[in-house]
């Protein structure tokens, strides 16, 4: 996720850098990432490359990728219509994480632009809620979210990877009804409430409920569900007695 918001030119002796425009970019362990680079007019034809660390100090060690070549972890596409070319980054690992600059050559000084990347785990890693079930039966599980993200998506997978969670979702609220799930949202509790029907013991393990951001990381609620069959049932109905 990036954003251009108040992009300045500023020129120093050194180079031509843009101001006030870092550019935030988010990935997980394992995933991918894409760093978009804007530069201004007139450059549509020239280098571009990606160099890590600090420019002054950059050596060429520390540019993995420029426009005429490539690698496995690297590559990047050039689209001319927006003034951006992309750079993706393979296979993220936590010491992906830190500062990179986009780089125009030119004669004289380069122009830079500063992007910050950031690595989480992609496993979830905090504690799960545990939610019980009975076979042939239902649950309903809420997550709740912040005013901000009222109008955002709202998604379920399971299993507990963050980084494919979105696109793996067994429902969402563009799609709110999935044979035995089903998906409301309370926009005034700013809750969603996903409904499994007809339960059965291979609905139990990890739920991830995503929502998703158009900044930042997505949020999540994590959830584990345990289904008890009809012999458990039955063995709780004769204690009654």
């Amino acid at each position: 996720m990036w954003s251009l918001h108040n992009l300045i030119l500023t020129c120093t002796a050194v180079s031509c850098v843009t101001g006030d425009a870092i550019i935030p970019v988010f990935g997980y362990e394992g995933s991918d990432a894409e760093v978009p680079c804007p530069y201004p007019v007139g450059y549509e034809d020239y280098e571009k490359y990606l160099c890590k660390n600090d420019y002054e100090y950059s050596t060429d060690d520390d540019v993995p990728i420029r426009s005429e070549g490539e690698n496995n972890k690297y590559s990047i596409y050039h689209d001319q219509e927006p003034l951006t070319f992309t750079v993706s980054i393979s296979d993220l690992q936590f010491d992906d994480a830190g500062k990179y600059w986009c780089g125009v050559t030119r004669t004289g000084n380069d122009i830079y632009t500063e992007v910050k990347l950031e690595v989480r785990n992609d496993m979830w890693v905090g504690t799960p809620t545990k939610i019980r079930g009975n076979e042939e039966g239902s649950v309903s599980i809420n997550c709740s979210y912040e005013t901000d993200d009222v109008n955002n998506l709202k998604y379920v997978c399971t299993g507990n990877r963050r980084s494919v969670c979105l696109q793996q979702a067994i429902i969402t609220s563009n799609n709110t009804q999935d044979g035995r799930f089903k998906l409301t949202d309370d926009k005034n509790e700013r809750v969603f409430r996903v409904t499994i029907s007809r339960l059965s013991l291979g609905d139990s393990g990890s739920y991830l409920f995503g929502i998703q951001r158009n900044a930042g990381w997505d949020g999540f609620c994590a959830f584990d569900l345990e289904v008890k069959g009809e012999m458990f049932k039955l063995y709780i109905n004769s204690m009654d007695f």
